[in-house]
């Protein structure tokens, strides 16, 4: 694979994310491709710490996906390991014995259950994820010293050009918590959850039950509303850990003390992450917000924005700085949900260029041009049929995403 540029919309450093109590970070060189580079992170988890997880709706999963699917009703967790270069998908009893082994060595060295290891994989599709390597990975991660955030986002990247990670706190009945996230992901995204992989770590003490609560509401809103290829992953996962250290009272509804705060931050960090995949995605150079208000409820409203955000057409006039609006009635209209043509209303930035289904007449395209200039992108439509809104989170579409995804196994 050629080396890759970072993406003109990356921030401008990985932010200080703070340690979190009861979690140790390691990576390895586990040699999953020919490169040099550690390609195996590996987080150990103190006992007691809570999981929640929301996963690919893919109907061709990993078997990791697979593997934490099934752990997950347990509600503990004492290891995660990703592997990155082979995603181990589509690869029969071999992928699940290759599985199987790493979450056995973990539970061995750890002394836990193997269904208190959770795994994943990201990179190439239908290649069996070698056991020995796995295992000679693992045992040099066992021994290796303990690494910074960055090393451990740096480690799970394939096709991103920059390390992704976010930090929130809130406060829980006057105790202050810590969350912290890393994320990979930069194509094959679509919101069916929809990142690559993303782990959030928390020092608060929160039940099992409503983690998932929690973590699949933020999910909705975040990881499930941006796209950058309309493709989903066969291994998309995206687990939350609370280790409890922070000694709060655990959080178990909505109504406890503190339940409210936890939750925006948990959102918080999911939202950024998620705008992070999005503004790594292959071959960006804008990173575009549709906003679709005015349909008939909030789910039509989402699913009209995707239709927006997917448009290859759509993604491509953005691309080139061309404000073509008829691209967007297309996409709103095929989008199978409710719309008028005579109500339609399409914005770009702040500028209204259509209304009431036609062109607003003499409208100042200079203010237009330059707001497609710009890396910033939003457009707007109001449908006039009832109070449904989303927001959706895309990039456009140039000849860098051709051939990033041309040359990917190579």
């Amino acid at each position: 694979m050629t080396d890759l540029v970072k993406s003109p919309l990356a921030p401008a450093a990985f932010p200080a994310l703070p340690e979190i109590a009861g979690v140790s970070k390691r990576v390895a060189r586990a040699r999953y491709k020919n490169w040099n580079r550690c390609d195996l992170t590996f987080v150990t988890l103190d006992a007691g710490t809570s999981v929640a997880g929301v996963f690919t709706t893919s109907k061709c999963p990993s078997p990791e996906v697979e593997w934490c699917r099934s752990a997950l009703p347990m509600g503990t967790a004492r290891a995660v390991v990703v592997n990155a270069g082979n995603s181990n998908a589509f690869t029969g009893n071999r992928g699940r014995a290759a599985v199987e082994a790493i979450a056995a060595r973990v539970a061995g060295h750890l002394g836990c259950q193997p269904s208190e290891v959770f795994v994943s994989s990201t990179g190439v599709i239908g290649v069996p994820l070698p056991i020995d390597k796995a295992e000679a990975g693992l045992d040099a991660a066992f021994s290796a010293p303990e690494c910074s955030w960055e090393d451990a986002a740096a480690t799970i990247m394939t096709t991103d050009t920059f390390t992704k990670g976010a930090t929130a706190q809130a406060v829980i009945g006057g105790q202050t918590v810590n969350i912290a996230g890393i994320v990979k992901g930069s194509g094959m995204i679509a919101p069916d959850m929809a990142t690559m992989l993303g782990f959030i770590f928390t020092d608060a003490a929160v039940e099992p039950a409503f983690l998932q609560q929690m973590l699949s509401a933020a999910n909705r809103k975040s990881f499930s509303s941006i796209t950058v290829d309309s493709d989903t992953s066969t291994s998309d996962t995206v687990l939350a850990f609370a280790t409890g250290k922070a000694g709060n009272v655990p959080l178990s509804a909505y109504d406890d003390a503190g339940a409210d705060a936890f939750q925006a931050a948990l959102t918080a960090i999911c939202l950024d992450l998620a705008h992070q995949v999005v503004r790594d995605g292959e071959g960006a150079s804008k990173f575009i917000a549709v906003t679709v208000e005015g349909a008939v409820s909030d789910d039509s409203a989402h699913r009209i924005a995707l239709s927006i955000a997917n448009s290859p057409l759509v993604k491509t006039a953005i691309a080139g700085e061309d404000a073509n609006w008829g691209r967007v009635v297309m996409a709103v209209g095929k989008a199978g949900e409710p719309a008028e043509r005579d109500r339609l209303a399409i914005r770009f930035g702040a500028t209204q260029v259509a209304r009431d289904g036609l062109a607003v007449e003499g409208y100042d395209e200079a203010p237009v041009a330059a707001h497609l200039k710009g890396k910033e992108i939003e457009i707007g439509v109001e449908l006039g049929l009832g109070n449904g809104r989303a927001t959706v989170w895309t990039c456009d579409l140039t000849h860098g995403y051709i051939s990033i995804n041309a040359d990917y196994r190579s």
